[in-house]
């Protein structure tokens, strides 16, 4: 059986630009986008709208995102139809009422969830974080424009985000890509976990804004540090606040704001 879904990742489409110097024809690189329906021991569980690339991966992290798995070894196995874009998940244990009463879902890939709807399962899954790993302020700044120069897909399209495991002191231990900021997370989570990458002392490179989501599974993953290139919500902060996560925003252009735990990356004192 294939290891996930993999289709080409952009496509060439027809566009008519205009500038100063008037209408001109060519083409342009655009963003693909799938469905892709999880089902558990044969019942629909969630349709994810994601990019084609590295499925595998996004259907262990959101399982493992939602507490329904903890390791690899809860997956017996999974049984893909590329053409119709299913992934049948067959589970090593049964689910218990609770675990199993989410209904069936739909999650675009841009749109967040309410939080109502996701609290539930985060109450399980969210980790705080008491890690004491230090990263300098450069080191930050470097991680980011190397998210940036990596980041070949969003070259092409501008439509994709990005999300990587940086190692402090060491450098980038994997990166991650979806049409969807929350997906390229789950991607990211899926490939630790079935990699068994330790995430503790690790930071989150990531090329969105911070929602509460976002920080969410950061959470999830383990991070001790989320570096962004955008903008905070206040709900996500004081999230991170209680979660423990070193929360930056606005990295870019030799510049960020530090927002909780500024220990980590050698601020001092209150602002």
């Amino acid at each position: 059986m294939p290891d996930g879904i993999d289709r080409a990742v952009d496509t060439a489409f027809p566009v008519w630009r205009y500038s100063a110097d008037g209408w001109s024809a060519g083409e342009d690189a655009v963003a693909e986008e799938i469905p892709l329906t999880v089902r558990l021991d044969g019942e629909e569980f969630v349709t994810v709208v994601c990019s084609p690339q590295d499925t595998e991966d996004l259907v262990f992290g959101f399982l493992a995102g939602e507490g329904i798995i903890a390791s690899p070894e809860d997956i017996e196995r999974i049984d893909w139809d590329e053409a119709a874009g299913f992934a049948d998940v067959r589970l090593r244990r049964r689910l218990d009422g609770a675990e199993a009463d989410f209904g069936r879902r739909v999650i675009g890939s841009c749109c967040g969830r309410s939080r109502q709807f996701y609290f539930r399962s985060d109450v399980r899954t969210a980790r705080t974080s008491i890690s004491r790993v230090r990263m300098r302020p450069e080191e930050c700044l470097a991680a980011m424009a190397e998210l940036q120069r990596r980041s070949a897909e969003f070259a092409r399209t501008g439509g994709v985000h990005n999300a990587a495991l940086w190692s402090p002191g060491r450098g980038l231990i994997a990166m991650r890509t979806d049409i969807g900021r929350h997906n390229a997370l789950d991607k990211l989570l899926g490939y630790c976990l079935r990699r068994g990458i330790p995430t503790r002392d690790a930071a989150i490179i990531f090329s969105g804004r911070i929602s509460s989501e976002v920080l969410l599974k950061t959470a999830k993953i383990g991070a001790a540090i989320l570096i962004a290139k955008s903008a905070p919500t206040g709900l996500a902060l004081r999230l991170a606040h209680d979660l423990g996560i070193t929360a930056a925003g606005f990295v870019r252009g030799g510049r960020m704001n530090v927002y909780t735990h500024p220990e980590r990356l050698g601020a001092a004192g209150q602002p």
